[in-house]
């Protein structure tokens, strides 16, 4: 087992001297892409089996690019349910990210987002709870320790978001990015949420979803970064990431260390309430490393990610410190979309036409 992970870690470049790993080279989108490419082929060949049959009904969800009409774009976004057909069509596209995506955790809401006038799905929206550790988030907020346990209920994380094929190259990922403060998403949460109680509190919070949380995982984000809705800033930059975490064994290698684990070591105590076995995937990973005798330093992989944060009110920092009630933006889909058409779709269409010559059946994950 100590080999395979040494040997894993040195397959996808990363350098292991005195117990330590330093990154493989991060120069540029590509490099980064090459790093995630093995665990982004695990995950694909782990969804082969439930979706593969699928698959011909999934890409005629997807539109050829001449049946796209930029001037008729009209989006719209949808809550997807389990089991159902937009649920598949959901996994499908996020494992044609070029990184590995999480399915989400804890809280969850899943979006898609489709065009109206052709009924061919535009990009997605996946927000799960957020992390607990976070630091340039908790700065930019002014979070001590109380307020952030509290403020955390009004917090959630996109572990998906973006537009697919022929969409992202009309500047869709734009708006899918946009779309994630719109009223929509902020009403479906309460409905969703906010009287729900809490397993281990028994409370109910009660209050609206106040800030959205991403990540660029491919350096700094051309989405993201300027992204306004008149003079209003959709997304702003924080800082990075610490440069830890568990990517660099989720090439299927992380599947044996969670057997491994259960094998060799001894969960961490916590509340009952969340029942039995280990606390999350961090814990897993550190408890068999130091097993085998490498130690938890090969968590800090050194590739570091930018940090976004998304308010969706006036007074978002002010809220989630609990000093104020949210004063919540309220700007539908319709109007976030009308804003994208005029400033970036119109724009981009008349320039580069290249999204006509795009076919579904590029998409295609299984031959």
């Amino acid at each position: 087992m100590r080999q395979a992970v040494v040997e894993s870690l040195s397959r996808q470049g990363f350098r292991i001297q005195d117990g330590a790993i330093s990154p493989p080279d991060q120069s540029s989108k590509e490099h980064l892409r090459e790093l995630h490419a093995e665990a982004v082929q695990h995950q694909r060949e782990r969804s082969r089996a439930g979706l593969e049959r699928h698959e011909e009904e999934l890409l005629r969800r997807i539109a050829n690019g001449d049946e796209v009409e930029p001037g008729g774009i009209k989006p719209r976004i949808s809550l997807v349910h389990a089991g159902t057909e937009d649920e598949r069509l959901f996994r499908w596209c996020r494992l044609h990210w070029s990184i590995p995506t999480s399915a989400g955790y804890g809280r969850r809401l899943r979006f898609l987002v489709s065009d109206e006038s052709n009924g061919k799905v535009m990009g997605l929206i996946g927000l799960s709870d957020p992390v607990y550790a976070l630091g340039s988030r908790d700065a930019w907020i002014g979070w001590d320790g109380p307020a952030k346990r509290e403020g955390l209920r009004q917090v959630m994380d996109a572990f998906v978001l973006g537009a697919v094929p022929p969409y992202n190259t009309l500047l869709a990922g734009k708006l899918i990015a946009m779309l994630v403060t719109s009223s929509e998403v902020q009403a479906t949460y309460l409905d969703r949420y906010s009287e729900v109680q809490g397993r281990i509190s028994g409370r109910v919070h009660g209050r609206s979803l106040a800030l959205i949380t991403t990540t660029s995982a491919l350096g700094r984000s051309s989405v993201y970064n300027r992204l306004r809705y008149r003079d209003r800033v959709i997304a702003t930059s924080v800082g990075f990431t610490s440069g830890s975490g568990d990517f660099q064994f989720a090439n299927g290698l992380y599947d044996s260390l969670v057997a491994y684990a259960q094998v060799h070591c001894v969960p961490t105590a916590k509340h009952d309430k969340w029942g039995k076995g280990f606390r999350n995937r961090r814990e897993v990973v550190k408890k068999a490393l130091t097993h085998l005798g490498l130690g938890d330093a090969l968590l800090y992989h050194g590739v570091k990610r930018e940090v976004f944060v998304f308010p969706l009110g006036t007074n978002c920092q002010a809220a989630l410190c609990g000093e104020d009630a949210l004063q919540a933006y309220d700007i539908s889909v319709d109007e976030l979309s009308r804003f994208w058409t005029g400033r970036w779709l119109v724009p981009r269409a008349s320039r580069n036409p290249e999204y006509r010559d795009f076919r579904r059946e590029s998409w295609r994950l299984w031959h």
